[in-house]
């Protein structure tokens, strides 16, 4: 007899028959700093709960209702409850602007928002007093002043109404009819040029990445505890929560982003999903941590990191038996020394830790093998409902510089302009509302265009160079992959962000945002004197140190990639200044546009 295929409606209510009063979802008590759990059995009830009330206030099947937070476990039963009642999920960044919040209302229609705190209340009233189309907020921070609207309620109240029988036999009614085709999710890409596109995800999509999880994530058990770190928002978190949900883990939610290197420390997760400039921090403070230790261990660490190198990359991970020496040096001294930094960095009981959304430098990523944390490296898109490729989780078989293996029964060619195209049940059926960017999106055959240029090679592993619209020709006719190279800089510990620029120039220049407490670091140390950061950066020993720095980076570049010409900001790029999106991408446009002047003084004989 065949398994009835998975549906979102109804998973966490078999998975609580199955698991009962186990703890489901873990979230930290800011004020006793304990971590407080609800059962499968509490997540089941209360999803149930929040779905009646939907129904009880007019939501109609086919319904959008936005999810406007930060990770929180209220978040996770509104999310499931409006599959109970058959709407369909659109999640919102929690740092959003009433702009944005105001253009995705409109835009999908949205009669109800689930709001986080007191920002997201704040924002969403905005919204509520201009938009003919949402009426209703649902506060989930019951310490939120909603300030007398009755258009608001808190959360804690629908869970604690009483309704009527027919609305839970409507709930049931509805729950029969959920379909593989059901539009589950409105996704909305945060777009570095343009508005932004609703992605469209169903029931069908989910599905098909779940059994191919199944398939290629298969050491992941209901034995593992999961840190959730990234936004719930964002497909890769999303994705990835709901995979482990099906699997059975125990999710441990990180509210806030820069509570982190805290909250890891008191769950000490076996995985956790981030994008690479988590990682990019970690190998930044081992290095430093290296470089301020005692003499002999530094010297034992460096002999360390390179007999780890040698042990598991060049041995491990074919399955190959490494040299007798080798493997005892590995055992008596790497171990102990990488224990330590597993255990400063909160994941000495890591099985593996996914790693996508951006690219992650090939330095990095040997690094942290050799130490012998297991990256799993991979590559997807809101498109693709995440995962397109990725390594596998067992440690073997990676190749450095590929992003994975492609999964079974994603199709992936590449097209004569070096375009990543995708086609199958994991690829959305296009965007909401908008038949202009399907047509530009899908290829005539039904392929789906990433925009990402790539190649794959004989054993299926994909390789990601740069993006099609970001790469730009020097004026000597030169093609420039900008993410690439400003990966390679960012790896150094006093740059903390960069933005090469070079489209039609002579050659490439760079907007540098340093590293500043390792730069303030540096300023003590040598006596640097200076009253704010635009006199730090100025300073001619900075300029001296980050001339060093440029010259280091750009040993192993052809002679066209090399920067030739830099300038130091005193300012992070933000998304509050319209610099980032929301998945922390540098909107180039808008970093052309503000800093023109900076750029045109890099090229003065222009």
């Amino acid at each position: 007899m065949n398994e009835e295929p998975l549906h979102l409606s109804t998973l966490v209510f078999k998975q609580a028959k199955k698991y009962g009063k186990r703890p489901v979802l873990y979230q930290r008590n800011d004020a006793t700093g304990t971590w407080e759990s609800i059962s499968w059995n509490e997540f089941a009830a209360r999803i149930k709960q929040i779905g009646a009330a939907l129904i009880n206030s007019g939501i109609n099947e086919g319904d959008k209702i936005g999810i406007f937070a930060q990770n929180m476990t209220e978040a996770f039963i509104a999310d499931f409850a409006n599959f109970t009642a058959r709407a369909v999920t659109v999640p919102m960044y929690a740092t959003s602007t009433a702009g944005q919040i105001e253009y995705i209302v409109n835009d999908s229609e949205i009669p109800l928002i689930f709001v986080g705190e007191q920002y997201q209340y704040d924002v969403a009233c905005e919204v509520l007093k201009n938009s003919k189309f949402l009426k209703k907020l649902v506060v989930m921070d019951a310490s939120t002043d909603l300030k007398g609207n009755e258009n608001a309620v808190y959360f804690h109240e629908l869970l604690q109404n009483r309704y009527d029988d027919k609305v839970f036999a409507e709930m049931d009614n509805r729950m029969a009819k959920a379909s593989q085709n059901d539009l589950v999710n409105i996704l909305y890409t945060s777009g570095t040029t343009g508005q932004p596109k609703g992605v469209l995800l169903h029931q069908y999509n989910y599905t098909q990445a779940i059994r191919l999880h199944d398939e290629r994530l298969y050491t992941t058990s209901d034995k593992d505890k999961i840190m959730v770190f990234l936004p719930i928002t964002h497909i890769f978190e999303r994705a990835w929560d709901t995979f482990c949900l099906h699997r059975g883990c125990t999710l441990y939610i990180n509210r806030r982003p820069a509570e982190i290197q805290k909250t890891i420390l008191e769950v000490r997760p076996n995985m956790m999903s981030a994008v690479p400039r988590y990682w990019e921090k970690v190998y930044a403070a081992v290095n430093d941590k290296i470089e301020h230790s005692p003499k002999l261990l530094q010297s034992l660490f460096r002999k360390a990191i390179r007999i780890g190198r040698i042990r598991n990359l060049e041995y491990n991970r074919y399955g190959k038996h490494s040299p007798y020496k080798i493997g005892l040096t590995y055992k008596f001294l790497c171990k102990p020394l990488f224990r330590k930094v597993y255990k400063a960095a909160g994941i000495e009981n890591g099985k593996f830790f996914p790693c996508a959304g951006a690219k992650l430098s090939d330095e990095i990523n040997e690094f942290m093998h050799a130490i012998g944390i297991n990256l799993m490296y991979g590559y997807g898109l809101t498109e693709s409902t995440a995962t397109v490729c990725c390594y596998l989780p067992d440690n073997r078989d990676y190749v450095i510089g590929s992003i994975g293996r492609i999964l079974p029964d994603v199709e992936v060619k590449i097209s004569n302009e070096g375009e990543i195209l995708l086609r199958g049940k994991t690829i959305t059926s296009g965007y909401y509302n908008r038949p202009d960017a399907n047509k530009d999106a899908f290829t005539e055959d039904g392929w789906f265009r990433t925009g990402d240029c790539g190649y794959i090679d004989h054993e299926n592993n994909l390789y990601l160079t740069d993006r099609l619209k970001d790469l730009f020709k020097t004026a000597g006719g030169k093609y420039i992959a900008p993410q690439l190279l400003e990966g390679i800089f960012c790896n150094d510990k006093y740059i903390d962000q960069a933005a090469a620029i070079g489209n039609e120039h002579k050659y490439v220049s760079m907007l540098i945002v340093p590293d500043f407490p390792a730069l303030e670091e540096y300023a003590e140390k040598n006596g640097i004197k200076y009253n704010n950061r635009k006199e730090l950066v100025a300073h001619p020993e900075v300029i001296k140190l980050y001339d060093s720095v440029i010259a280091e980076r750009n040993k192993g570049l052809a002679r066209y990639e090399q920067v030739k010409r830099y300038t130091l900001l005193d300012t992070p790029f933000s998304m509050e200044k319209g610099l980032l999106t929301n998945t922390l991408k540098v909107k180039r446009k808008v970093v052309n546009e503000l800093y023109a002047k900076e750029i045109a003084a890099m090229y003065p004989d222009e």
